[in-house]
């Protein structure tokens, strides 16, 4: 009967665990489909300023784009890590640290070496494991995800441009979760500065335009709105795509906990048929004995 008890101890705990996972299934489905609004939203916006960048720069000379655009030889570089605040999203965080460290092993290597790497956290999960190391951890910017607007999103742009055009960072990277669907996510490592606009090819369309003002005065204008976009929407696609890792990691705790169940219950019912045959067999012998 210990036994018998054990399995049934069991039996409750797990479907606790399923109800548990099931509503938190719920919940990230939820909260997707808002995220995922959000970057399908500003997704056009940002293309299309970016191609707009693209077209004005591209008859540019190089340096004329400002202090973002300046190509300089890459000796100190800051990481920008976006990760989420909790976990029980499958390998979600995880892949955010492995293409991090892939990073700093292979490309920055030598400014890793020389101490010339900084780590900025947006999430606690990248907050937590790169606070363990002081000589590349930076800092966190963790609440944002308690409101996550542009304007806020826009503060720490404005800082890590500040930085870059005091000559403290000679590039910027944003390592982030790019959102495809519910059960497909990339990790994109994304240069935010300097500004590189894309190579001009045979197909690439020229416009002649009459500019007002200066052709090099709006590129100075869009280029800081490009930036903070850019930034921005790695934080809404790192969202969404955290909502759908979390919501398919319920889903298939969810079913194996079913799948469990199932074995459990099994279980249970062999060991309790066990049990009532071997009293009856018990009742029988006794009987014989007493006939005997």
């Amino acid at each position: 009967m210990a036994n018998l008890k054990e399995v049934r101890n069991r039996i409750v705990s797990v479907n606790s665990t399923q109800q548990i996972t099931k509503a938190m299934k719920m919940v990230s489905a939820a909260k997707l489909r808002r995220a995922q609004n959000a970057i399908q939203a500003l997704r056009p916006y940002a293309n299309k300023l970016g191609s707009i960048l693209a077209n004005l720069s591209s008859s540019m000379e190089e340096g004329e784009g400002g202090n973002f655009a300046k190509v300089r030889p890459v000796e100190k570089v800051l990481i920008v890590a976006v990760s989420s605040n909790r976990g029980l999203a499958g390998a979600f965080n995880t892949n955010i640290m492995r293409a991090i460290n892939s990073l700093l092993a292979n490309e920055y290597n030598a400014q890793m070496k020389a101490g010339n790497v900084n780590i900025l956290c947006i999430g606690k999960k990248a907050s937590d494991f790169y606070s363990k190391n002081p000589n590349v951890y930076l800092g966190n910017h963790n609440d944002i995800y308690a409101d996550l607007t542009f304007i806020n999103a826009s503060k720490i742009a404005e800082k890590i441009m500040s930085d870059f055009a005091a000559a403290k960072y000679d590039r910027v990277i944003v390592v982030y979760n790019q959102f495809k669907n519910a059960a497909v996510q990339y990790v994109i490592n994304e240069q935010l500065l300097p500004l590189i606009p894309p190579p001009v090819t045979e197909n690439t369309k020229k416009n002649d335009y009459i500019y007002e003002p200066s052709q090099g005065e709006i590129v100075l204008e869009l280029i800081p709105k490009s930036v903070k976009t850019q930034l921005f929407k790695a934080l809404l696609d790192s969202h969404a795509s955290e909502h759908g890792a979390r919501m398919t990691a319920m889903n298939k705790a969810t079913d194996n906990a079913g799948e469990m169940l199932k074995e459990l219950r099994l279980t249970y019912n062999k060991a309790r048929q066990a049990s009532i045959t071997n009293e009856i067999l018990e009742i029988v012998a006794g009987a014989e004995a007493l006939n005997g």
